[in-house]
């Protein structure tokens, strides 16, 4: 007996023999089309169970056809794929009332679990789609990582629920809630941004939730508060973990109960906003110490959403520069361009700052020298290795590296549990370890070996065998 019958439409051949492969061993039964038109006849003949659909097909865009689909059979779950996987294609599938979206290249496994899964769940009419938009991207990356993100942020944008934003400083998060205000149902509502970490203590309650004339000294007038600035639309708590207890309290209220009273006020206001906060804190540590409460963490964090460090996403270091830089053209800075070494050197960075670390630094590099092309020597010159100093401060420190590790390998082999990890143990951790030290020398010293290799303690020749190895990248920069 089949689970299912699956209409496929895909112009690309070789991606419609793979799902039928994988579909008909998976137990459904699949028919596959390279063209909308059969599609759509399909599916108005009342054919098929589930449809896995690319976008750019020959004759029509999905997205044109899966309004039309769910006007006649809107019970039909529909899964998108896309090779143009942006948060615009994420969040367009989810308008037009797809029940998900996978950018290509997919995973098989997943694929057919979501086919399952939607499969089983009980049949609901959809949210009415809407004919998606052709906005500029307002977030940018094609690495795993953001993938993911722009998948939650789609289905996120159809619901009215509380996010919790976490990422540490520059990753982006005020970005992320403006994306969930401007293509979620209170886009045509006020958006509200409030720092807790930028407003003096005693003021955040009178700045929240407004204050009466003569609520305190210096009252003279009424004052409207965020809460009420944000009527009708969402309200961005960002750095709530700088949000002092008394704060809290009243915080907690407005969410159990959905009013609140202005400081000095005695007449509660009723509130319909959304609430979306941030932060770079570990709460629950915050809790440990008693700095947060606990009640108010969980009635904010209803969906947390974590936006990665760049340093995890460094395979989206070029489309991000190429994007500032076009944004730095239309500040009216120069056009620039960027050669293949300077992207290196990029990737060499750690980004503690992030996002806007890199956005500060194209910036930089556009407005102060005059060459048409941004090459790794310009890089270098506004960004110098940090690694030498942070060595010698590490050895003041006494970090014990052997320490970190002596940790790593205890949690390698706890992966293991009562069985040994496969034999070549030594012959597998020495490149790892080797190989950072070498290319974080080489960095230091802007690709000079024999300082590398005297900064080391190897000698030259050794050195050079490593680095044939190990497969190091040299980057020869000048000072």
């Amino acid at each position: 007996m089949t689970k299912g019958n699956i209409l496929v439409a895909d112009d690309d051949s070789a991606i419609r023999t793979v799902l039928n492969q994988a579909l008909a061993r998976a137990g459904f039964t699949p028919r596959a089309t390279g063209n909308a038109a059969t599609l759509w006849q399909w599916v108005s003949q009342g054919e098929g169970d589930l449809v896995i659909t690319d976008v750019v097909m020959p004759d029509e865009n999905a997205f044109v056809l899966i309004p039309k689909i769910k006007k006649i059979r809107p019970d039909l779950p529909i899964i998108v794929m896309s090779a143009q996987n942006t948060l615009m294609t994420a969040i367009a599938a989810a308008e037009c009332g797809a029940y998900e979206y996978l950018p290509k290249p997919f995973d098989l496994k997943e694929l057919i679990a979501i086919v399952a899964r939607a499969l089983a769940e009980p049949k609901s009419v959809p949210r009415p789609g809407r004919e998606p938009r052709n906005d500029d991207l307002p977030l940018i990356g094609r690495s795993p990582s953001m993938q993911e993100i722009y998948r939650v942020l789609a289905r996120l944008t159809q619901t009215d629920l509380t996010v919790m934003i976490t990422g540490e400083s520059g990753t982006g998060k005020e970005l992320v809630a403006r994306v969930l205000h401007d293509y979620g149902a209170r886009r045509n509502g006020p958006f509200v941004a409030i720092n807790m970490a930028a407003i003096p203590r005693e003021l955040i309650e009178s700045e929240l939730f407004g204050h009466e004339k003569g609520a305190f000294t210096g009252a003279q007038s009424r004052h409207y508060g965020r809460f009420e600035q944000a009527e009708g639309g969402t309200l961005f708590l960002d750095e709530i973990g700088d949000m002092p207890m008394e704060a809290q309290t009243r915080l907690l209220r407005v969410l159990q109960e959905g009013e609140y009273t202005s400081v000095g006020g005695r007449t509660p206001i009723k509130t319909n906003v959304r609430i979306l906060a941030a932060t770079h804190y570990d709460l629950l540590q915050q809790i440990d110490q008693g700095l947060f409460r606990e009640d108010l963490f969980y009635r904010l964090n209803v969906v947390p959403l974590r936006i990665p460090p760049l340093r995890e996403r460094k395979e989206d270091l070029g489309d991000l520069t190429r994007h500032f830089l076009r944004q730095a053209q239309a500040e009216g800075l120069p056009a620039k361009s960027i050669d293949s070494s300077a992207l290196e050197r990029l990737q060499q960075h750690r980004w503690p700052g992030n996002v806007r670390e890199l956005e500060n630094l194209i910036k930089r590099l556009t407005a102060l020298y005059t060459q048409d092309v941004i090459t790794a020597e310009l890089v270098d010159l506004e960004l110098p290795s940090s690694f030498a100093s942070s060595f010698e401060q590490s050895e003041q420190q006494d970090v014990d590296v052997g320490q970190s590790i002596e940790r790593y390998l205890a949690e390698y082999f706890a992966g293991f549990g009562d069985a040994l990890p496969p034999r070549g143990l030594y012959q597998k951790i020495l490149p790892m370890v080797e190989a950072p030290v070498l290319t974080a020398a080489l960095t230091a010293t802007r690709g000079n070996q024999i300082r590398a290799a005297e900064l080391l303690g190897l000698n030259r020749n050794t050195l050079r065998k490593k680095i044939r190895e190990l497969d190091i990248k040299v980057i020869r920069s000048p000072r």
